[in-house]
């Protein structure tokens, strides 16, 4: 396929999970073609505001704003809003198209999304969606029968979407998380975090914004005088929101085994140091942990959509290529399970092999070739 320059928007957010596949869905049509133009679109105040311009690229804010589903003074507010916002939105995300001019849009889920890919649909620009979980997000099933292409990261989407729109992707992922950790990668690991090679390593991240159901399972399992730690090292990605609380509770503890940030940005290592990981089931990271061909506990998010974190990790627990321990269970069986996995090295090799066996690593050129054919 011949790859010209074109002129693409890139829109959604909310979460890393859906601003790092839409970075490396931009980072992959540069790749082809340097003189492609990639503008993105977000919700004002959120993550991507911050993210995208930092991976290089040049983003504008929307005034969308998300249905909260709690019951509260605030909340209720907020939902009144939201007719007028995705007026507003949308004049807007017209205003940018006739500016932009792209050849295609893309949309990556979040309720960021549907103001420019409505917009662009309308305006009868072509456009793709790509669907990172394995229950397709509310946006994306209502911009389904709008766009020409819907790129999938699982079996059996076709029940939200037209089945001959679908294509099947995968997740579009880091580049440097692609590939299982090398020896090398894993003596820069040791060497990065000051651990002690001869001793068993674990890596808790709770998403892009920390998890406090995995923050309390570790705090539990740290009052508790850390029980089976002999020989045991831990990452802890707490999150920024936590990192205050935590860095206080740890302040009377001797926990010198134990390494805590806010935010880990050389995810690479961190998975090339441990052996078994414990985490939320976001999409990316499930796709990741595939890739790099990890042992993984994964505790699903009540907390989203569709209970979408659930169905994300059912298909690897269901191919023997991780555990689950539900959230409401994990403060007091999280890390119990999880030391224990750590003493099964059979368990281990055989969860990294069919981890491995389920990795989709070409998400990236598949979506950027099927960008390239709806012009």
């Amino acid at each position: 396929m011949q790859y010209k320059p074109i002129r693409a928007i890139i829109s959604g957010g909310g979460t890393g999970g859906h601003i790092f596949p839409a970075i490396s869905i931009a980072n992959q049509l540069k790749a082809l073609c340097p003189e492609s133009e990639i503008l993105f679109v977000g919700a004002e105040g959120k993550m991507e505001m911050e993210k995208v311009p930092q991976a290089g690229y040049r983003i504008i804010g929307l005034p969308i704003v998300g249905m909260q589903r709690q019951l509260t003074l605030r909340n209720i507010i907020n939902d009144v809003q939201i007719p007028l916002k995705v007026l507003a939105s949308i004049r807007a995300a017209k205003k940018i198209i006739r500016e932009f001019k792209p050849d295609v849009t893309i949309g990556v889920g979040g309720y960021a999304s549907a103001p420019l890919l409505w917009a662009a649909t309308s305006m009868k620009i072509p456009a793709l969606i790509q669907e990172q979980n394995g229950f397709a997000g509310l946006t994306n099933k209502l911009l389904g029968k709008r766009v020409q292409r819907i790129c999938v990261a699982y079996e059996g989407m076709e029940r939200f979407f037209p089945k001959d729109k679908i294509v099947m992707s995968g997740n579009p992922i880091r580049k440097e998380v692609s590939f299982p950790p090398t020896p090398e990668m894993k003596a820069e690991a040791m060497e990065y975090y000051g651990f002690d090679p001869a001793r068993k390593h674990i890596f808790i991240v709770g998403g892009s914004l920390g998890s406090g159901t995995l923050n309390r399972a570790m705090k539990k399992w740290i009052s508790d005088g850390c029980p089976g730690a002999e020989g045991v090292e831990v990452i802890w990605q707490c999150g920024k929101y936590y990192k205050k609380d935590i860095d206080s509770f740890l302040e009377e503890k001797d926990v010198p085994f134990i390494r805590h940030y806010d935010f880990i940005s050389r995810m690479d290592l961190a998975y090339a140091a441990a052996d078994i990981v414990i985490s939320r089931s976001g999409a990316s990271t499930v796709s990741e942990l595939c890739a790099m061909g990890k042992a993984s506990i994964f505790v699903p998010s009540p907390n989203v959509a569709e209970d979408h974190q659930t169905h994300n990790a059912m298909a690897l627990v269901r191919k023997d290529a991780a555990l689950l321990v539900k959230d409401s269970e994990a403060v007091e069986k999280l890390l119990p399970v999880a030391l224990e996995l750590l003493g099964d090295e059979e368990k281990i090799a055989l969860l990294e092999k069919n981890a491995l066996g389920m990795a989709l690593r070409e998400a990236g050129q598949i979506i950027a070739d099927e960008v390239y054919s709806l012009l």
